[in-house]
């Protein structure tokens, strides 16, 4: 099953829902950046939320940056989404190891540590829209609900989830962020309480064979729930050469003379894809006459 996410509305317009399916999109990025397991799980539902968190923008340019810096071994993580399903990300450490958590469970919280959770929305405005939080547990989905009920202030539900195989590689993805909006009823805030605590983990409803849509049904069905629309979502990266070319050009002409000096080609990466770019000496020397 390709990867998609589906926006949905109920209780009579007094709850929005996403859920999304994002198993190929995770271990794409699992062997772009070689992660290891507890980096693949942590990567992994920032990016689900990322995919969630963009399709929620309205604009065919708009951009959503999530940032989490943190105290654990991982260091941090970065994640950009568009409005269109488009996703990518990288963690700062993907190499690191932990032994499970008291729960024999992937350690995410312990990878992540204490830190600060930023959220960047360009959406054409002169300034981007950032909201900052502190993280309340490092694992993700706890912190996100925490900064939309404390930055944005739109009571949320959000659950993440990544399950791996004895390989290594990813064999479940997704998860949901259901949210309250302004005028919800105490009958329907209870309502949505009871039928969310009920919920084990999003990975044993997706390793049961439930869709996105039926994730939703399963958590808001008998509520008027109405399926709006499907997208795919994807991880992508739009890095090219010439991208990287402009970005050596903006370095200035004294860094890159010091390159050609050195005589040795350059590789470059993309955080993003892990793709390399090489640049020659006479390459160099093509870009230091453009950045005249």
């Amino acid at each position: 099953m390709a990867d998609y996410i589906v926006r949905a509305t109920a209780g009579n317009h007094q709850i929005r829902a996403f859920a999304a399916t994002t198993r190929d999109l995770v271990e794409h990025a699992r062997q772009a950046h070689n992660t290891s397991p507890v980096a693949t799980a942590a990567l992994g539902r920032l990016l689900t939320a990322g995919g969630m968190m963009g399709i929620m923008m309205k604009g065919e340019e708009d951009l959503l940056t999530i940032k989490i810096q943190g105290s654990g071994p991982i260091e941090g993580l970065t994640v950009t989404a568009d409005s269109k399903g488009n996703v990518k990300g990288y963690a700062y450490n993907p190499g690191v190891m932990l032994p499970p958590n008291e729960f024999g469970k992937l350690d995410v919280g312990g990878a992540v540590g204490e830190g600060v959770l930023s959220v960047i929305q360009d959406i054409g405005l002169k300034e981007p829209y950032v909201g900052q939080t502190i993280l309340v547990g490092g694992e993700i989905a706890e912190d996100l609900t925490y900064y939309y009920a404390n930055s944005e202030q739109t009571p949320s539900s959000v659950a993440l989830g990544v399950l791996m195989n004895k390989d290594n590689t990813v064999k479940q993805a997704g998860g949901f962020i259901i949210q309250l909006l302004p005028g919800a009823s105490e009958e329907m805030i209870e309502l949505l309480e009871k039928r969310l605590g009920e919920i084990h983990s999003v990975t044993s409803l997706l390793e049961e064979g439930k869709t996105p849509e039926m994730i939703l049904t399963y958590i808001l069905g008998g509520l008027g729930l109405e399926i709006m629309e499907q997208t795919p979502v994807q991880f992508t990266c739009n890095c090219d050469k010439a991208r990287v070319e402009k970005a050596l050009i903006s370095i200035g002409r004294k860094e890159l003379e010091e390159m050609i000096e050195d005589g040795k080609s350059i590789e470059v990466n993309c955080h993003f894809c892990n793709k390399h770019y090489e640049f020659t000496v006479e390459d160099l020397s093509d870009l230091y006459e453009k950045a005249k």
